[in-house]
């Protein structure tokens, strides 16, 4: 993580659209993902594979989420990253039957997907994201 001190376990949600706002501008897949805590079907959103360079950004609100540099192929069928920019929150999430730990946005509070306590060195952590809830900058790789 680029800056732990600004990671926020448990902010509370601080998305700044009315729900109807959020329906208009995104996909009934992102708001599926992103305000409901879905999960999009592995393989299926371009984003796992993609090799280019930038900044991956929140699909709701455009923070600068996780660096194409932390980027790796984990298999799994989503984009996955080693770490982020610090500007995600963790929470526990026990649904379905299993106690994963849950990645928000922490500007917006939309939901982006799972850490795992498996990926690479030198972090050991898997941030398993929907490629949905993500929109790739390839002009801004910087985050700023």
């Amino acid at each position: 993580m680029k800056n732990p001190d600004k990671i926020q376990k448990n902010a509370t949600d601080k998305t700044p659209m009315s729900e109807a706002e959020l329906r208009k501008k995104l996909t009934p897949e992102q708001f599926h993902v992103t305000q409901e805590h879905g999960t999009e079907r592995a393989f299926s959103h371009p984003y796992y594979n993609d090799k280019r360079s930038g900044m991956f950004r929140c699909v709701v609100c455009g923070t600068p989420l996780f660096s194409s540099d932390a980027k790796f192929a984990s298999g799994t069928g989503w984009p996955s990253f080693t770490e982020t920019e610090g500007t995600v929150t963790t929470h526990d999430d026990s649904s379905y039957g299993m106690r994963r730990t849950e990645v928000r946005c922490a500007n917006c509070g939309a939901h982006l997907g799972h850490v795992f306590p498996d990926g690479p060195g030198p972090t050991g952590l898997r941030y398993c994201i929907n490629g949905c809830a993500l929109d790739l900058d390839t002009e801004g790789k910087s985050g700023k």
